[in-house]
This record gives C-alpha cells, sequence and structure tokens, in this order.
C-alpha cells in the first residue's frame, strides 16, 4: 500500500510558542475570520436574511477565491518560521487572512458611511474602534507567529480593501436593481429574504414597529 503524505484541516489549527501570552491572544486574533464566518454570517441568515448581508458574504467568498488562485499563480513560499509550526503546505502571496479583514472592514465600514441598512447603535465608531484595529491586529498576528512576511499580509490587505471597495460598488449601483426580483422570487418569498438598504436606521426602524404591533390587535400572538 502506498503511502500518501497528511495535510490538516486548518480552520482553526493556528499554532504559537509555549508560554507565551502575547502570542497565545494573537492567535485568537488570527481566528477572526472564522469567528465572522461561521458566527456572523451564518447567524445573519438564520435570523436577518438581509440581502446586503448576502451579497457582502458572497464578496467574501468571491475575495477568497481569487486569494486561491493568485497564490497558486505566484507560488511565493512562506517564511522560514513556518516550517516550525509544520502548516507549510500552502503559499503565502498573499495573506488570506489579511486580505478577509480588510475587504470585510471596508465593506463594513462604505455600508456605515452610506447608512444603508444600519443595525447597531454608533456603527460607524464601532468600525473605528472595533473593526478597523481588529483587521490591523490580524495582520500582525500573520506576522508575529511567523505565517507570512510582513510583504505578504501587506500585499493580502491591499488586495481585500480594494476588492472590498470594488464590490460595494457593484452591489450597490449593479446588483441592488436585482433585489426587488429576488424578494419577490420563490426562494425570497420561502425564505423572508428582504432588503432594508431605503431604510437608514433599521434598528430603530424594527424597534419602534415591534412597539407598535404590541398595540395592535392583528398582530397579538393567539394562546
Amino acid at each position: 500500500m502506498s503511502h500518501h503524505p497528511l495535510k490538516a484541516v486548518t480552520l482553526t489549527h493556528v499554532r504559537y510558542r509555549k508560554g507565551d501570552p502575547l502570542g497565545h491572544f494573537l492567535a485568537w486574533v488570527s481566528l477572526v475570520p472564522v469567528f465572522i464566518s461561521l458566527g456572523g454570517f451564518i447567524s445573519h441568515f438564520i435570523f436577518r436574511r438581509e440581502l446586503q448581508g448576502m451579497f457582502f458574504a458572497l464578496g467574501l467568498i468571491i475575495s477568497q477565491f481569487i486569494n486561491e488562485i493568485i497564490k497558486k499563480s505566484v507560488q511565493q513560499a512562506r517564511p522560514e518560521t513556518c516550517a516550525l509550526l509544520e502548516m507549510c503546505d500552502s503559499h503565502g502571496w498573499p495573506s488570506s487572512h489579511s486580505q478577509y479583514m480588510f475587504f470585510f472592514a471596508v465593506y463594513f465600514t462604505l455600508l456605515t458611511y452610506k447608512k444603508l441598512g444600519l443595525i447597531f447603535r454608533n456603527q460607524l465608531l464601532v468600525a473605528v474602534v472595533l473593526v478597523w484595529p481588529m483587521s490591523v491586529l490580524t495582520m500582525y498576528s500573520r506576522v508575529y507567529l511567523g505565517y507570512h512576511t510582513v510583504a505578504q499580509v501587506f500585499a493580502g490587505a491591499a488586495l481585500g480593501a480594494v476588492l472590498g471597495g470594488a464590490w460595494f460598488w457593484i452591489v450597490n449601483n449593479v446588483l441592488s436593481g436585482l433585489f426587488p426580483a429576488i424578494e419577490e422570487s420563490a426562494f425570497g418569498r420561502f425564505f423572508y429574504v428582504k432588503d432594508t438598504s431605503h431604510i437608514p436606521n433599521v434598528l430603530r426602524f424594527e424597534y419602534e414597529n415591534a412597539r407598535s404591533a404590541k398595540k395592535h390587535p392583528s398582530y397579538k400572538r393567539a394562546d
């Protein structure tokens, strides 16, 4: 029987030096893209089913496909420090983690700036205080932990920012014209898919309508 080399599923397989508290912290930071994908977008689809959120997630998926194509084309090796982590079976340029986070940061900031379906109080503050610092920390974590060079993370960040801005423009200037058709489609009606881009503050809109519905007899639940 021939023996084939083994390859790990690297979804949460992030290593750091034992006894290094900063490395431990940055290892968790490095997993932020996983948390956003699994915790953020999946829960968003289950509970909100907003078209903006769905196309946001679709853009991130397309961005990652582009990242893989570039990596396989350029085939730039990861740094020598990566050999110690036993995680060097893929190419390093550009960094997919950095690309993911800067795509997310740019798209989220543009959504907030344009006031397209805001779902948080002071959402711009969330972008400035949380999203952008976390993006920079994720980029730094990939270098500190030894998975990428500085050039690789900066390349990923730059590509992610460009793709995030370009996808935002495509969605809101080209694809948004399809939103009404998607809402009225069999898929849209079955899954209650909706577009709230026209509502400046969705949080306030839902709050006020939920309070109003309590006073309306047709909205009361039957026991």
